[in-house]
């Protein structure tokens, strides 16, 4: 089971959604090392006047690992701009440019960005075509639904896409006026698959192994997106994998394990922050690890309000690890 967006043939049928300020290297390569087939980076302004910043210089393609398919998102509403730095990242080693057409957060939306421009689908054409121009990569998109449910265009939009030539589409079964409130809905979903012939990806609520079988089958898309059940579980592309080869569920996961994951993830972290940065990026996936379980759940302010690496570090290794541990024996005694 594979996809291919454009030249690049991608080992797999589970991607991770892009999602500013958690889909960063560390997380993305995590997620590729349980089975994500593509980990695209969080969200880039086309603005390169703002690329000076510490936060811009850690989404571009030269700070992305070079061991995995480097997909850079950017968020901009002027088609030449966007032009240029989708040129820009190419050469520095994107693999693949994705458009991002789906976020609803009201700053993004406020300067015509994101979600907003599903509302305005000339602009969205002249955009499409000034990406494709301008560089040699895989062009894809990431939209919802439509502006709001009165005015659902994922199907004109995925038309327009296929039309300028971009690879692929994904699409969040929700319009930009649900945000992410109530369910996301995929028939939507379903009609572009059947109205275009590139590539389309499906996303929204998709949490467990079963839920991204079924919405395969009701869709009939190539792959499924998945986002928010990452965050604290990168180990559902693992489940999700191994369900969709065979409708196996995967074993669980010792505490041992588990343990050790966390823990890499955090000096990854440590490593690509740096002391500050790093100790603030961690609290929150320390504070989604934490829902694993009752035990876990009650450490959670204490990991919140650790101030350096190194205390937090070693509560994390006590709360997740040597407890673990202990309990892992415990059950392989039994």
């Amino acid at each position: 089971m594979s996809l291919s967006i454009g030249r690049h043939t991608l080992a797999g049928r589970v991607l991770l959604a892009p999602m500013a300020g958690v889909t960063d290297p560390p997380f993305g390569a995590l997620c590729t090392q349980f089975g994500a087939a593509l980990a695209c980076g969080e969200m880039l302004s086309a603005d390169q006047s703002l690329w000076h910043t510490a936060k811009s210089r850690r989404r571009m393609a030269a700070a992305v690992t070079a061991t995995r398919t480097v997909a850079v998102q950017l968020a901009g509403s002027d088609p030449e701009q966007l032009a240029e730095a989708a040129r820009r990242q190419a050469g520095e080693g994107a693999d693949i440019i994705d458009l991002n057409l789906g976020c609803p957060a009201k700053k993004v939306c406020d300067k015509l960005c994101g979600s907003a421009l599903l509302a305005d689908e000339p602009l969205v054409e002249r955009i499409f075509a000034a990406l494709v121009r301008a560089v040699d990569v895989p062009v894809t998109v990431k939209i919802r639904t439509g502006p709001d449910p009165e005015r659902r265009n994922a199907t004109h939009i995925a038309q327009l896409a296929e039309r300028a030539g971009l690879a692929a589409v994904a699409v969040h079964g929700r319009t930009r006026a649900d945000r992410f409130q109530g369910q996301a809905e995929y028939d939507s979903i379903r009609a572009v698959k059947q109205a275009v012939r590139i590539p389309v990806i499906a996303n929204g609520d998709i949490g467990t192994p079963a839920q991204a079988a079924a919405v395969l089958e009701h869709t009939g898309a190539d792959a499924v997106m998945i986002g928010r059940a990452a965050l604290g579980s990168p180990w559902i592309f693992r489940d999700v994998n191994s369900f969709l080869r065979a409708e196996k569920i995967s074993s669980p996961l010792l505490r041992t394990s588990i343990a050790t994951i966390i823990l890499q993830h955090l000096e990854s972290l440590y490593a690509f922050y740096g002391e500050y940065t790093g100790v603030r990026m961690a609290r929150k996936h320390l504070a989604r690890y934490c829902e694993l379980r009752p035990e876990t759940r009650a450490a959670r302010s204490g990991l919140l309000a650790a101030e350096d690496s190194a205390s937090q570090f070693a509560l994390a290794r006590r709360v997740f690890g040597m407890e673990s541990a202990a309990t892992d024996c415990e059950e392989l005694q039994r």
